[in-house]
């Protein structure tokens, strides 16, 4: 047996797995040139909400009972058609529980929110420049086109104009739970990370973004250049990866909650990651949005990750954007009915 053990942790030592202190289920593999290996699919999906739901008021944890009782919520629930749950349900709704992630965990603290600062656990509020382009974006999308009474009485909204009106989850560019920051949502929730020495890829299922976090101290690229998942950088603190994004092009929103929310422009943002290993199982993902143009303090959100087994699937979304194409088709099809109507 003593040979055996030796014989193992040789092997071990020859494959760079060089365990660490134990934490939870085992030891904390290393990668072969001694970083915290933190590769494999995560599954970052959880019941917990991102905002305090207000009936916990400043309550931070639940207690064992509710915890269970919200579990046991989610389970009874199961076997939902949102189909026959609204009879008016256009086909871009029509889910069944087919088509999402089944989700029964709560964070491990039983925490009642995800974000951790500010204390209340909510959003902070927007900057009045904030609220200001918020509704000004709401008029000019419901800004009438033609015969607007009448639109409003059979379609209950204007129909898109051009892609423009489209959001940009909706042609898939960023949003849903793509990040970043990365946050839960209905399907498509995991994360596979790479490593080499010099770089990290922090690659998400939905939408299929791959972001490569270079970690040799380079400095960020211009100002001028704007991108949709901002600039990268990357390093070390402890056992710690830390991930600096700046430079998000005004294009996209500063944050996006979730698939159907976002607040603010991306051009002020400075997002921190942070990506831990707690044991074998599960990895600590906390980020902190800095963004003063859009929000009124700086929060942090912290959620934990869980390894699954896989794979990823592709996420192709709608491809050739025939979704765009036949959407667009029929908002000009609802205007010719409307306008035959007045016309008449």
């Amino acid at each position: 047996m003593r040979r055996l053990l030796v014989m193992t942790a040789a092997v071990l030592m020859l494959l760079g797995v060089m365990p660490t202190t134990a934490a939870g289920q085992g030891v904390i593999p290393k990668t072969p040139w001694g970083a915290p290996d933190l590769q494999g699919i995560w599954d970052f999906n959880t019941l917990t909400p991102l905002e305090r739901p207000s009936e916990f008021e400043e309550r931070e944890f639940l207690t064992e009972e509710e915890a269970s009782q919200m579990v046991q919520t989610v389970l009874e629930s199961e076997g939902w058609d949102a189909r026959y749950s609204d009879p008016q349900q256009d086909v871009e709704g029509a889910y069944n529980q087919f088509w999402t992630d089944r989700i029964t965990n709560l964070s491990a603290d039983r925490r009642t929110s995800l974000i951790v600062k500010p204390r209340d656990g909510k959003l902070p509020a927007l900057t009045a420049a904030a609220y200001e382009r918020e509704q000004a974006w709401r008029a000019t999308w419901q800004r009438p086109i033609r015969a607007p009474v009448l639109l409003a009485a059979l379609f209950g909204i204007n129909p898109a104009r051009g892609p423009e009106d489209f959001g940009l989850s909706e042609r898939c560019l960023v949003g849903y739970s793509s990040g970043p920051p990365i946050n839960g949502g209905t399907y498509n929730s995991n994360l596979q990370i790479f490593q080499t020495r010099g770089h990290v890829v922090l690659y998400t299922e939905m939408i299929h973004e791959a972001r490569v976090v270079p970690l040799d101290g380079r400095p960020h690229v211009s100002p001028a250049i704007r991108q949709w998942l901002g600039d990268a950088r990357g390093h070390w603190d402890g056992d710690t990866l830390v991930v600096e994004s700046v430079n998000f092009t005004p294009k996209r929103a500063s944050f996006y909650p979730n698939a159907t929310d976002a607040f603010g422009s991306g051009e002020a943002l400075h997002l921190t990651e942070r990506f831990s290993r707690v044991d074998i199982e599960t990895l600590r993902y906390e980020y902190t949005v800095d963004d003063p143009v859009t929000f009124t303090s700086p929060f942090t959100v912290s959620l934990t990750m869980q390894r699954s087994t896989g794979p990823i699937f592709e996420y192709a979304c709608h491809e050739g954007n025939y979704g765009l194409l036949n959407a667009l088709a029929g908002a000009r099809a609802q205007e010719r009915v409307v306008n035959d109507f007045v016309s008449r």
